[in-house]
Parts: C-alpha cells; structure tokens; sequence
C-alpha cells in the first residue's frame, strides 16, 4: 500500500530536502528510469546525485545480490575477512589498482562519504603531526563536523552551530576569474613566513566540484597543489565521491590530471547500485593505524561488497565502457552548448559531470521544476543554485538520453519565455 503524501509532513523531520523538489511516491526503477505510485514513468538525471552511475537495478548486481542473500551469506560482518570481502579486494587492485600501476592500501570506514572524509583527515593528522588542512572555495566535503569544517557552503556550515575548526580556505581554481592565478596565490602564502598560513597536514580538493557548481580545476593548477604540498610536508587528498567510479569518464576522476594524491575518499557510485558503502585509499607508507583506532560497526558492507564486484567485473575489466562514457559525454556537451549559446549560461564541468550556468538560482529551480512535470527529474548545484546539472547514468541508452536533454531544452525554452513575457 502506498502511503500518503502528508504521512511525511507530520512524521519526517524538516531535514527531508531532494523529496519537496519532488513531491511524489516512487515505486520502482530500471536502468535510467524510475516510476511513481500513479505509473508516470520519469527520466533520471539525478541517480542518486551520482550514486547510480550504473543505473538503478543493474540486472547482473542485482542477481548476483539475490543469490547471495538466499545463500545465507554474511550480512553484517564487522571487518571480519568474508568471501564477499576477498572477492571484491581482489576485484578492485585487479581491474583498478594494477591496471593504473596505483599502490593504496584500502580501509572501509562507515558508510558515507563524509565518514570517508573524516578518516582521511585524521590519518593525515596523525601522519605529520599537524592540525590544519587547507580546504578550497566552494568545496563540499560532507556534513559531520570534520568534513563539513572543509565544505565552504554557508548553508550547511551554519547547520554545526558551533565554530568550525582546524582548517583554512583558499581560492580553488579561477574562483575569482581567469586573470587570478589562485596556483600561485597558494604558493606565495606559504612561502612567506609572514602570511600567517603554516604548512597543512593536508590539502583535500575535487577535481570537479559537484555541489560547488561543476567548477573544473586544470591540470596544471592541480600539480601546483599537488607540487606545493611536496615541498611543505603536506598530503594531498582527492575527494573522488561524487567525481569518481565513471562520472568523468575514467575510474578516478584524476587519471589523466598528472597528480598522484596521497589519498582518496570514495563513496556514493562504489557499490554499483545505490547501497551504503565508503572508503579511503591510502598510500601503504601512510598506514600507521593501529588496529580499530579508527573504526565504525557498519565498516564495509558486504551486501555492497557483491554488488561493487560485479561492477567492477562488468564496467572495468577492459576500456570499452570508457570509451562509451566519452561518446555520450561529447553529445551531453554539443547539446548543452547549443543551449548556451541559445539562451546564454555558460556549460561547466567534464565528462557526464556537466550542467549549465544559467546565471540564477531562481531561474534553475524553475527550469528544473518544469523538467519534473514534463517527466525529467534533474537538479541544481552550486554557490546560488544556479546551475542546472546533469547526472544521467552513466549507462544511459543515446535514445533515452536525447529524450532527456529533449525535455531540458524544452523547460529551459518554456520557462525563459515566460520571464521575458513577463518582462515585457
């Protein structure tokens, strides 16, 4: 029996966000799509804010998940070594880590990326012996007291109601235009003995920023990071949650960048199909953890471990699903491009990490409220909300994606229209 509507106003805590966008009972997903309680049937460019980059119930995940569940396989296991465990360690250095020539040791954390983030930062701590961390201008890293501490969103910072501690902001790449070279700006701050910044445990940086608004770093202010943090003593972390497993077009979102962080946060698309689980990859030299120093009870999920493997089995034995992530990564940017230039905004990001700044937060919410009524759910990032962005699957049919950015491009149209109607 599907509930009804109002059971969430007066039993949920105002904290719910994603579902007053929109108001509505989903029921059941495939693929790209996903159904209401009254069978309309809508196009997915959320997937889980990038935790579905293979689609909802993958065919292959899910059987595999079935079966080992009416196997009696262990759910819960604390770190306990699991067959489901073994398969998946042995998946990842065998399609992921030797193939990169990558040496990370990986530690599972709780289940979120932010519990991701906060065991990198106290690794990187308790590494160099330092306190502070350099964080970056629009930067989201989570929202528990560590990670959010490096988030830059006033929003949620003022959530904590309490000072954040223990990290220092400076300017990401372009964040104050293209005349600026924020690379440089870094680098004389903690050259100078009087700046009053000291050298940082840690520096911890997306590649593209997700909830930032899409911004996309070079490669070139990235090695500056990365070159400063070298000759200061300090780590470099790649925030890879919502960049990484596919969304750019590689595995990591930092493979062709020239960088090799110290550590790597991973999350939301690393299950393969929407289940809880989160990890922190660390360079063997780094590992100086003693044992369950820094724990959690839901520390690897093993349910997500069946379904990771597979993904990893399926997506990344080989390059064929990279190179079908480039072809719809070319057609997102040539269509979201034609609406740039016929409506103004400017395209951001890389890969199928893209979205459009269309220069108002009002003006993307009601660009992707008319998406939504016309059976699109798509949704907004950075500073102002003002750009629209796209998550489609990563799996996405061509056919199915055109009729997605068919449904943008006509909201974006509609509503455009009204407000110089209106203005008229």
């Amino acid at each position: 029996m599907t509930a009804d509507l109002s059971v969430y106003e007066n039993t949920e805590s105002n904290v719910r966000s994603y579902c007053r966008s929109f108001p509505t009972t989903f029921t059941s997903a495939s693929g790209a799509e996903i159904t209401a309680a009254d069978g309309k049937t809508y196009i997915d460019f959320l997937a889980g804010c990038s935790s579905l980059n293979y689609g909802h119930n993958d065919p292959d995940m899910k059987q595999a998940l079935v079966d080992y569940i009416a196997g009696d396989g262990i759910a819960h296991g604390l770190d306990f070594h699991t067959e489901a465990k073994g398969a998946f360690l042995q998946a990842f250095s065998d399609h992921i880590l030797k193939p990169r020539e990558m040496n990370y040791r990986v530690q599972f954390t709780g289940p979120t990326g932010a519990n991701a983030v906060e065991a990198a930062l106290k690794l990187a701590r308790k590494v160099t012996g330092r306190d502070r961390i350099i964080a970056f201008t629009n930067g989201f890293h989570g929202v528990t007291l560590g990670a959010l501490a490096c988030t830059g969103n006033g929003y949620h910072r003022k959530g904590a109601s309490r000072p954040l501690e223990g990290v220092d902001r400076m300017p990401y790449d372009r964040a104050f235009g293209d005349d600026i070279d924020s690379g440089k700006v870094l680098e004389e701050l903690l050259n100078n003995p009087s700046s009053g910044y000291e050298p940082p445990a840690a520096f911890i940086l997306e590649t593209v920023q997700g909830e930032g608004g899409l911004n996309e770093a070079s490669a070139e202010w990235l090695q500056t990071v990365e070159r400063v943090a070298r000759e200061h003593g300090s780590l470099l972390i790649v925030d890879d949650i919502q960049a990484g497993c596919g969304r750019t077009g590689t595995f990591f979102s930092f493979e062709k960048l020239g960088i090799c962080p110290d550590i790597v946060t991973m999350a939301k698309s690393l299950s393969g199909m929407g289940l809880p689980f989160a990890m922190t990859l660390l360079h063997p030299d780094l590992d100086i953890w003693s044992p369950a120093e820094h724990n959690g009870t839901f520390r690897g999920n093993n349910h997500a471990f069946v379904t990771a493997r597979v993904a990893l089995e399926k997506f990344w034995s080989d390059s064929s699903f990279s190179q079908k992530i480039e072809v719809k990564a070319e057609f997102l940017e040539e269509r979201l491009v034609a609406l740039a230039a016929k409506h103004g905004g400017t395209v951001k990001g890389r890969g199928m990490f893209r979205g459009i700044d269309v220069g108002s937060g009002e003006l993307a919410d009601e660009i992707c409220a008319k998406c939504f009524k016309r059976g699109l759910i798509i949704e907004t990032s950075g500073a102002h909300g003002e750009v629209v962005k796209v998550l489609a699957p990563l799996t996405i049919e061509l056919t199915q994606f055109e009729k997605g950015l068919d449904i943008l491009a006509e909201s974006m149209a509609s509503v455009i229209a009204s407000k110089s109607a209106d203005a008229a």
